[in-house]
């Protein structure tokens, strides 16, 4: 059968290209004579793996010499704790809550020290980022923490916050590589890479060398400690060796393309096809915040459930898959990552415009 248009939110649609370079080298990696997912981690080949998908990270991020660059396991969702395990001196962390996933780091790091909520989109189910220019931030805070993209409700921070001074932390899960990113303004970037950079398994830590230190929480397991990881290049344990080769081969993919400033101009012009048709539609309709709106994750409803799940399935039998919303916002959701062509988008419109006529 012909592949569909996937817009999951995660795991997520990977480049074509990608997935048929992997296909030629599934047996017979590099002239290896075997698989990426049957060599040893500690062999010169997968080495030269691990070390070329971080100096292309390096490069198309434009990583600064100071950061260390992690390949961990555990999801984003382990990153809640580690943060906290490894940043907290002063046992006070503030939090900025834009969605489901800061909410749950914010509840993961109360469990470590005082963790405070120092703004929240709560009220309007998320559909906004707060104003972050003057914040309450804690003298003794050692971080802020923001989700810069919130995969569920779909906003996206077009301004960092100002954080007087202290360490910003981001969750950057899903809008991770879709655009430059100074990091050099942040403490730690992270991400689970389902999203917009490989398959499921795996989380990128972008973190500042002056943070890697023994000094972390009494009872710190040694696996969650960034020392740990740092010391050892990521080789510390197994790591997930196929997620890594794949990744690798999306930033050659990434850099093939023109880098991220081509790709940001890729995706605004994907998601401004979408805004554009749901701003004109009367059947239709974003459920955020013009200002804050994700080039990534497009949540709409109709307005009425059953309207809305009858959309869902006769899309997915028209071959537009993953497109239900979340529970918490219902309707649908479009995710449309780096890997999803502009094509994809246009042929969704055109579907929904038809839609909305059959069912006026």
């Amino acid at each position: 059968m012909s592949r569909v248009y996937n817009f999951s939110a995660g795991p997520a649609v990977l480049p074509e290209e990608v997935l048929k370079e992997i296909q030629e080298e599934i047996f017979d990696y590099n002239g290896s004579g075997q698989s990426v997912m049957e060599m040893s981690h500690r062999s010169k080949v997968f080495d030269d793996i691990i070390k070329e998908a971080e100096a292309d990270l390096r490069d198309l991020m434009h990583i600064p010499d100071n950061y260390k660059v992690l390949f961990l396991q555990g999801g984003a969702s382990l990153q809640f704790a580690m943060i906290p395990m490894n940043l907290m001196k002063n046992k006070v962390a503030d939090y900025i809550v834009t969605g489901q996933w800061a909410k749950k780091a914010y509840q993961e790091a109360a469990k470590y020290g005082k963790a405070v909520k120092i703004a929240s989109s709560e009220d309007k189910t998320f559909s906004y980022i707060p104003d972050c220019s003057d914040l309450p931030i804690d003298d003794d805070a050692d971080y802020v923490y923001i989700c810069m993209n919130n995969t569920i409700y779909g906003t996206v921070y077009k301004e960092l916050p100002n954080t007087k001074g202290k360490d910003l932390v981001a969750d950057v899960s899903s809008c991770f590589l879709s655009e430059p990113l100074d990091v050099s303004k942040f403490a730690i970037v992270y991400g689970g890479v389902q999203k917009n950079v490989g398959p499921a398994g795996m989380v990128i830590a972008i973190v500042r060398e002056d943070l890697i230190t023994d000094d972390v929480l009494e009872g710190t397991p040694t696996m969650m400690k960034y020392k740990t990881h740092a010391d050892a290049d990521s080789l510390y344990n197994t790591p997930n060796c196929w997620c890594i080769y794949v990744c690798g081969k999306v930033f050659k993919w990434l850099k093939k393309m023109g880098g991220l400033e081509v790709m940001k101009e890729r995706n605004e012009k994907k998601a401004a096809i979408l805004y554009d048709f749901l701003d004109s539609s009367e059947m239709f309709r974003g459920t955020v915040e013009k200002k804050d709106r994700s080039l990534m994750n497009v949540p709409f409803v109709t307005g009425d459930k059953d309207l809305d799940a009858k959309f869902v399935k006769e899309a997915t039998e028209a071959g537009f898959v993953n497109l239900k919303g979340h529970r918490t916002v219902g309707g649908m959701r479009a995710s449309i990552y780096n890997a999803m062509p502009i094509e994809g988008v246009e042929k969704l419109v055109a579907f929904m415009k038809k839609f909305e006529e059959d069912n006026k």
